[in-house]
């Protein structure tokens, strides 16, 4: 294996560019190749069987990438998926919900972790299994916020709207004496400031993201796969099923880099 080689990232859409965003940030020296399939986003509403049939194609695409590891960048699928991929491919694999799962868990102090997330997320119910696993004591309130996802889509992150329904969503786990709340879709970090603003400064927020990219540095390492320090920057290719230009604008707002292509692909195909 070319340790050079790219690592692939892949989401239902832009969500997945925050934890892209991370990897660049903790491990500047590795390229990237990040594919968003922004024309079925969202996933959070599929059946596990869509999912799955999505994620595959998605995969095959980032074989013929060569790429070195795989992060699946959404919660959706790596809640439906992670599993089942790691069996099917000879890379590395890692998802977003074990790496925050285990962060809350030992960063609670009184126990009580909430998690918002879309509604797959919520439903598959892995967030307090694995938190539980890891704890059997821990006590974990879950809340599906289904708007989120297409709000951030359309750059509503500092819109009135979308606090009024975060505040709505909320609400209920405000009630719970929660101290440590996992962002459980990698939307919802663009949210970030609003969510902390209205949960108050005595609830944690974690970000799966960023656990995500120290996870996936920590995964290399054990593969013998870092990336070696060259006299070239690392090359990050950015891919879409649909509406590039839009985009290419979206991610050139939060990203530590500037895109300058962003490549349509029929992800059918694979």
């Amino acid at each position: 294996m070319n340790v050079n080689a790219p690592v692939g990232v892949f989401d239902s859409g832009v969500g997945g560019l925050t934890v892209a965003r991370e990897i660049m940030r903790q491990a500047p020296e590795e390229s990237l190749v990040y594919f968003g399939d922004t024309a079925r986003v969202p996933y959070g509403s599929k059946s596990r069987d869509t999912i799955l049939r999505y994620v595959r194609q998605i995969v095959r695409f980032l074989e013929t990438k060569e790429v070195k590891a795989i992060v699946i960048a959404c919660n959706t699928a790596s809640a439906y998926t992670l599993e089942t991929i790691e069996k099917e491919v000879d890379v590395p694999v890692i998802g977003v919900i074990k790496p925050g799962a285990k962060t809350a868990a030992e960063s609670t102090v009184n126990g009580r972790i909430g998690v918002i997330a879309t509604e797959a997320t919520i439903s598959s119910g892995l967030y307090p299994k694995f938190i539980r696993s890891l704890n059997p004591k821990l006590k974990v309130f879950s809340k599906a916020c289904p708007l989120f996802c297409p709000l951030v889509e359309e750059g509503l992150t500092h819109d009135f709207v979308t606090e009024e329904i975060a505040r709505r969503y909320l609400a209920d786990l405000q009630q719970k004496d929660i101290d440590t709340l996992i962002l459980g879709c990698t939307h919802y970090p663009l949210l970030r400031s609003m969510l902390s603003r209205i949960m108050g400064v005595e609830v944690q927020l974690v970000n799966p993201a960023y656990e995500t990219a120290i996870g996936l540095k920590h995964l290399l390492a054990e593969n013998h796969l870092n990336a070696q320090k060259l006299d070239v920057d690392p090359v990050h290719e950015f891919y879409v099923s649909d509406g590039a230009e839009k985009f290419k604008i979206f991610a050139n707002s939060i990203l530590p880099y500037d895109i300058k292509t962003t490549h349509v692909i029929n992800i059918e195909e694979y």
